[in-house]
């Protein structure tokens, strides 16, 4: 198939386009710019690279048709964040395209009121992100049902890998958290460490995407977790990194206000961001109905990126 992949050069599209590729596939990706992927590969040497900005065509009305002049067979819109935005990739594709697979999140809860959490979950989220995420995978399934749009939703977890800094411990991004835990020192976390977190590694949602496309008719119309087999709690994931390095997690709780106060607030409000959705996901829908098989476990996955970390000097770890 031609498939346009928008936004392709992100976490997830560092590891789906090449699969793309080496599936045989045609590839267009769209970005807004001409950055590289976070790793090498040489399947982009056979990808078309197109610059196009989003935003500016959208705001007169262009980016859907612009799109469907590509003349794809499918299209992976990775960077899809209001309602808007969708209704244009809608009204452009009906009946154009065999395949629009769009990245969600699984902001789109909001907190759980059982965990795992199923697919069937009632929505409530909160934040921007999330309220917007989730209004658009209403529309595409509402458009998938009523009109026979060939939508599938992805939600992916806290994506990791080589490149970048992965949700940590204390639910936010300062990687000096890592470097505390590595060097035996002590870490103060919120509450009582047992909120959760959901990574997945950006390939296991570059597979994900590959076999919702290889098994088209079991995921059109639906929408599917893509996670790591099981979340971790602030405490245990603590205490898992402590011991790569071989040490003993000392940690302290602290109540909400008071970690609160000890921090920054960009910390402190990613940290927040975290613990209220507390996500845990189940895979077992994606499993069943598009053989979803994730390589990484959540410590694995985060492994890489640490050891990533490490190499470029982000975190500090004592000889």
């Amino acid at each position: 198939m031609r498939i346009i992949v928008i936004g392709g050069t992100g976490h997830v599209g560092t590891y789906l386009v090449p699969r793309l590729v080496e599936a045989g596939h045609g590839v267009v990706v769209v970005s807004r710019s001409q950055r590289k992927p976070y790793q090498p590969h040489p399947a982009w040497s056979q990808v078309e690279m197109v610059i196009k900005d989003r935003e500016s065509e959208e705001a007169r009305g262009a980016f859907g048709k612009y799109i469907l002049s590509l003349e794809p067979d499918a299209v992976i819109d990775m960077i899809c964040f209001k309602v808007d935005s969708a209704r244009q990739m809608v009204s452009a594709l009906t009946g154009q395209v065999q395949h629009f697979l769009f990245c969600g999140t699984i902001w789109v809860y909001g907190p759980s009121a059982q965990v795992p959490a199923t697919e069937g979950q009632p929505r409530h989220p909160f934040g921007e992100y999330g309220i917007q995420k989730a209004a658009i995978e209403h529309y595409l399934l509402k458009e998938a049902r009523t009109h026979g749009f060939p939508a599938t939703i992805l939600h992916p977890g806290h994506i990791v890998g080589p490149g970048w800094a992965p949700v940590n411990p204390a639910g936010n991004f300062n990687p000096q958290v890592f470097s505390r835990l590595a060097n035996g020192e002590e870490l103060a976390l919120p509450n009582l460490g047992m909120e959760t977190v959901h990574h997945v590694h950006a390939d296991d949602v570059a597979q994900a995407f590959m076999t919702a496309l290889e098994n088209r008719s079991a995921a059109l119309g639906e929408s599917f977790h893509v996670v790591s087999p099981a979340a971790i709690t602030l405490r245990g994931y603590a205490e898992a990194v402590a011991g790569w390095f071989g040490q003993t997690a000392k940690l302290k709780f602290l109540p909400w206000e008071e970690w609160r106060a000890l921090n920054n607030p960009e910390d402190a409000a990613a940290t927040w961001d975290h613990i209220a959705h507390s996500p845990n996901a189940s895979i077992d829908r994606a499993r069943r109905l598009l053989g979803y098989q994730p390589r990484y476990t959540s410590l694995q996955a985060v492994f890489e990126a640490v050891q990533w970390l490490i190499a470029q000097g982000k975190i500090q770890v004592n000889p």
